[in-house]
């Protein structure tokens, strides 16, 4: 997908868009009247022609996140008339194999994931030759602009590896365990890359299968038996934070645990203390804001950031002095 770089567009906030569905009411047609219009018409619903989005994950089984990324995306295609079609596959060939069906049933755009971003480049590009708008989120802000996409939805994970090990220093760690658990994907990279850059005690790289629970909380445990000297572990997933928990207690760690992504079980292991603080990167927002792009550039050729820059949704720390904050919206799902 390209457009002209020297066109000047100005950003527009993806979330505003409802100002193009609704009449505005001046002053002077106030009151009753005002009233008796608004009553006439489904605030927030769009009355464009429908249009069908492709939202395409590299998502695991079971990977709770997901689900409120999806949730986000729900969100927005029921304002916007839109028909959602979501996929995912955590092997990149084959979400690339996914992309390429999104091309085959000529959906009208494709929000993709780029955890790995050079599997997906062939088909990224394959959509553009066929005239199909595509936007990235979550993972890949760093290739997004390579690859040609319209925009970006997501938080820069340098950035949040590197808030992550500034928070470390704060709390006073020594030595901290980051676990990936996913080899290959670079935005994991990045957030422990981020954390290495501005923590300044020790920093070990440990991976693990993410998507074998018994066989990460194991790899975690032996982790801390052989090296009594790490007093953080760091996960880069809420469920992986919660096998973790399990580890500690299992070694007879005295080390601490923090992560990044928020989930429900999430906040409640901050409350209680068993984690000490999540980085949230707001997935239902990547899902909303990825859907209400394409919907606001087929309806109004917009894209927010004029196609120079990413929309970040993150990082925001989430800890015990804000926690209660968060719980409401995590209850239902959607945090």
């Amino acid at each position: 997908m390209s457009h002209p770089r020297s066109r000047r567009i100005t950003p527009v906030v993806a979330a505003g868009a409802a100002a193009l569905l609704v009449a505005g009411c001046s002053s002077g047609s106030g009151g009753k009247k005002a009233d008796e219009a608004g009553n006439n018409i489904s605030a927030g619903k769009a009355t464009t022609p429908r249009m069908t989005v492709a939202l395409i994950t590299h998502a695991a089984p079971g990977d709770t996140f997901w689900d409120i990324v999806r949730k986000g995306a729900q969100t927005a295609a029921a304002k916007d008339n839109v028909k959602l079609v979501y996929s995912s596959d955590p092997n990149a060939g084959n979400q690339a194999n996914l992309v390429q069906n999104a091309i085959d049933q000529k959906v009208d755009g494709i929000a993709v994931t780029l955890a790995k971003p050079d599997a997906l480049k062939s088909a990224v590009a394959r959509a553009g030759k066929a005239g199909i708008p595509v936007v990235g989120f979550n993972s890949g802000v760093s290739a997004w602009k390579k690859l040609g996409l319209l925009e970006f939805f997501g938080q820069d994970e340098t950035v949040a590896g590197e808030a992550f090990g500034k928070k470390l220093n704060e709390v006073g760690a020594k030595h901290t365990a980051c676990v990936i658990q996913e080899q290959g994907n670079i935005g994991l990279t990045q957030r422990c890359d981020g954390l290495k850059k501005t923590f300044s005690g020790k920093t070990d790289i440990l991976y693990v299968n993410g998507t074998d629970m018994p066989s990460v909380k194991s790899t975690i445990t032996a982790k801390l038996k052989q090296d009594s000297s790490i007093d953080f572990v760091a996960t880069l997933a809420a469920p992986i934070a919660s096998t973790a928990a399990q580890s500690l207690s299992e070694s007879g760690s005295k080390a601490k645990l923090a992560t990044f992504d928020l989930s429900k079980d999430a906040v409640g292991a901050i409350k209680s203390g068993k984690i000490q603080w999540a980085i949230d990167q707001q997935p239902f927002l990547q899902g909303y804001l990825s859907v209400d792009a394409l919907w606001l550039y087929k309806t109004n050729g917009n894209f927010s950031g004029g196609g120079a820059e990413a929309v970040l949704t993150g990082p925001a720390i989430v800890d015990k002095s804000n926690v209660e904050k968060v719980a409401q919206f995590a209850a239902k799902g959607t945090r």
